[in-house]
């Protein structure tokens, strides 16, 4: 999952669960005795607690819009009441997570990780969480082998319990596609831009000459980005952790990419998970055709360009395999129902509830069994004319070589697509000042 206004990137909305309030700002130390609950039905009367969820974009737990498993969980722990906080900006989130963490207090019961910012967890704030790895019920072998490094410190103790992975697609508009004269069928729209993403941005021209008025053919040159970005196996850092993104031939293809993109006006200019909800709009209104997506993105397709647009979408694999987004839930050593916390992350992040998540929200799990259960393998989405979602994003979750992640590449990355991409696409500014731009942000606001 952007996983932010940078990584992963997940639904924008605040949901109360259980009919309780959420807090009234972003991570306020939520964690609570909760006596005044015990006149509730199936309350057992001892021992009643409210656990506070702290998250961002869409993790699909809630009832409103996801597969309702605090509310599952309610049920099998009637003592239990979870509430989620949960914004929109994952950088925001972190921001104010990292603040909470120095201060040991403001925290969530369970706070989610980003894996942009897992390094940075592991290598600076290992030891304000729970060590996962020890804990009761937990066997990290479940998990992806990468997935687990991704949060286990140089020590050895594990931080987070992986929610999801983000295998690649490309996901675009029959309709639109069939208007600018090209192919509509996802194995022949696949086929136009196989092995390199250089062809989705040929495809992008090839749709910009017969394109309907008003439709570009890609929300975002930040979008483009993450997606080639997403695919290369060297990114931000190298083996040691050291940032390397100013020499790193993957940044460097993306960022060409990107760029074209934006001048050659094949962009919508949108910033994703935008807090004024413009992104979000574009889905509603039909503004572009295409978007890169991994399969979290699918539930905010859907629930952003809504019923009016069912069908319309549909799921063609990407030009290269590669991952964008997934996050983990971690459980901080300042929170006050440790234990429940802990066994309430593992409960979420267990197969079985990972593949309702993905019945729901798209999110392909991070677990070995959840990803070869039938549930998920078998997987259509109507949405996306019945598209077999559950093989296209499984076989990329298998085929991917992660690239090494260091602690800045959050940061870094959305340096280069909040503030270079968009000058770009917004201001007109030009490349190479864009790019000095990213360059000066970097040297100013990380110390290496």
């Amino acid at each position: 999952m952007r996983t932010s206004s940078g990584t992963r990137a997940r639904r924008t909305a605040l949901i109360a669960v259980a009919g309780l309030a959420t807090c009234a700002t972003l991570i306020t130390g939520c964690s609570s005795d909760s006596g005044s609950d015990s006149g509730k039905k199936g309350n057992t009367g001892a021992g009643n607690i409210t656990l506070h969820v702290g998250d961002f974009g869409s993790f699909g737990y809630d009832d409103k819009t996801g597969a309702a498993l605090f509310s599952e969980y309610h049920q099998l722990h009637p003592n239990i009441t979870i509430v989620e906080d949960n914004v929109a900006d994952g950088q925001k989130y972190w921001d104010a997570l990292k603040l909470h963490l120095s201060q040991g207090s403001g925290l969530a019961d369970v706070q989610a990780i980003e894996v942009g910012f897992i390094a940075e967890a592991t290598a600076t704030l290992g030891d304000r969480f729970i060590d996962l790895g020890k804990a009761a019920g937990v066997d990290t072998t479940k998990w992806l082998d990468w997935k687990e490094k991704q949060a286990t410190t140089k020590s050895g103790q594990v931080i987070g319990l992986g929610t999801d992975v983000g295998p690649m697609a490309v996901c675009y508009r029959k309709d639109l596609f069939q208007k600018a004269g090209l192919p509509t069928d996802r194995e022949a729209v696949a086929a136009l831009w196989a092995g390199d993403w250089a062809k989705y941005i040929e495809t992008g021209k090839q749709f910009k000459a017969k394109a309907p008025a008003g439709v570009s053919f890609t929300d975002s040159a930040s979008g483009v980005f993450n997606a080639v970005v997403s695919s290369q196996a060297q990114q931000y850092s190298d083996d040691q952790g050291k940032l390397i993104y100013d020499t790193s031939p993957g940044v460097k293809k993306a960022w060409d990419l990107a760029v074209e993109s934006a001048q050659q006006g094949l962009s919508a200019k949108l910033r994703q998970f935008d807090d004024k909800g413009t992104w979000n709009a574009a889905f509603k209104n039909s503004t572009f055709a295409t978007i890169a997506c991994p399969s979290w993105m699918t539930g905010i397709i859907k629930e952003q360009a809504g019923p009016a647009n069912a069908a319309k979408w549909d799921i063609a694999a990407a030009p290269e395999s590669g991952n964008w987004g997934g996050a983990f839930l971690s459980v901080p050593k300042a929170g006050k129902h440790t234990a429940e916390a802990t066994a309430l992350a593992a409960w979420l992040t267990a197969p079985e509830q990972q593949a309702k998540v993905f019945a729901k929200n798209g999110n392909i799990p991070s677990t070995k069994a959840g990803l070869d259960s039938p549930a998920v393998q078998g997987a259509t989405n109507p949405y996306f004319g019945t598209a077999p979602v559950g093989k296209v994003y499984t076989a990329t979750a298998k085929s991917v070589t992660p690239a090494p992640i260091g602690r800045y590449d959050g940061q870094v990355k959305t340096y280069i697509t909040d503030n270079g991409l968009l000058d770009i696409e917004q201001h007109g500014t030009s490349k190479d000042k864009a790019w000095s731009t990213v360059q000066a942000l970097v040297k100013d606001k990380i110390d290496q």
